[in-house]
């Protein structure tokens, strides 16, 4: 392998050697595993007569023993090892076993096994320090400059498309602000409508229509933005953007349907303020 990703550099196929060397270091690392493995079958052998003994794992076992059924369906090579794992599930029960598969913090797994028998891809300073290494151990040539600029690259560089102004993430922040104008607007709307209950000796039926009038029409007003927004983003059918941004724009509408209802009750509020104020005029005036 070290060999034909040295002749992946000389011939300045490059791409093709950086994802050959991510083979290259899953290799390393399951060799390196398969060291740590050896040596924790080799303390178990030697300590059978005590596991035989004790109905619990000793705690000086534990590392070695929780190791190996961590590895074991990990290690595909070595199907030995599953039949291992069902000889400590049947003596030490499945939770002692689902601890170690599933990393618990008590499991008491090697640290150096688990970050070996990973699957995360390499950082990029190990990946470009493992084709160095292979270059100079074939002797070849190798201009890094460009690997080094690939490696430095962010993923929204790679995709090729995305910017500040077309992401997704943009258009999605610009359906959020507008929704947030109208839920702005719906708390200045429940404002107004306490504002009616609190002065409903001084208010008449004329200034509150007012009123009500200058919260319409600023809802609508959010409306009719919200709307042409939404319309604008699902005319890109090409873009992504409009995919991504289509929950957000149901729940603009279902604010704006939400605006309309509060509108509507706060005009019924308003009028039967009115209606008790001339209530209470007419009571008065019976009374004197």
């Amino acid at each position: 392998m070290h060999k034909e990703i040295s002749q992946f550099l000389q011939t300045g196929q490059e791409a093709i050697a950086r994802i050959r060397v991510e083979h290259v270091i899953r290799e390393q690392n399951i060799l390196a595993a398969y060291d740590i493995l050896e040596l924790f079958c080799e303390f178990i052998l030697a300590r059978i007569p005590i596991l035989d003994t004790q109905r619990e794992c000793p705690s000086e076992l534990q590392e070695a023993v929780a190791s190996i059924i961590f590895a074991s369906p990990r290690c595909s090579d070595l199907p030995e090892l599953m039949q291992i794992r069902n000889l400590f599930t049947t003596k030490y029960r499945k939770e002692f076993v689902s601890s170690a598969s599933e990393l618990r913090p008590d499991s008491g797994v090697n640290r150096i096994l688990i970050e070996k028998l990973s699957v995360r891809v390499a950082p990029s300073d190990l990946r470009l320090k493992v084709l160095k290494d292979i270059a100079h151990e074939h002797n070849v040539d190798w201009d890094s400059s460009s690997t080094e600029t690939e490696f430095r690259k962010k993923h929204e560089d790679l995709l090729e498309g995305l910017n500040s102004s077309n992401s997704p993430a943009t258009a999605v922040d610009s359906l959020t602000n507008v929704t947030t104008n109208t839920d702005r607007h719906l708390v200045s709307l429940s404002a107004q409508n306490q504002k009616i209950h609190q002065f409903e000796p001084q208010m008449s039926l004329t200034n509150t229509n007012s009123a009500l009038k200058t919260a319409n029409s600023s809802v609508q007003s959010i409306a009719n933005e919200q709307v042409k927004t939404g319309r604008e983003q699902e005319c890109h059918g090409a873009n992504p953007v409009a995919i991504c941004s289509s929950d957000v724009l149901e729940r603009a509408r279902a604010a704006i349907a939400a605006a309309e209802r509060a509108s509507a009750a706060a005009q019924a509020a308003a009028e039967l303020v009115n209606f008790k104020r001339v209530a209470q005029v007419s009571s008065d005036e019976h009374n004197k």
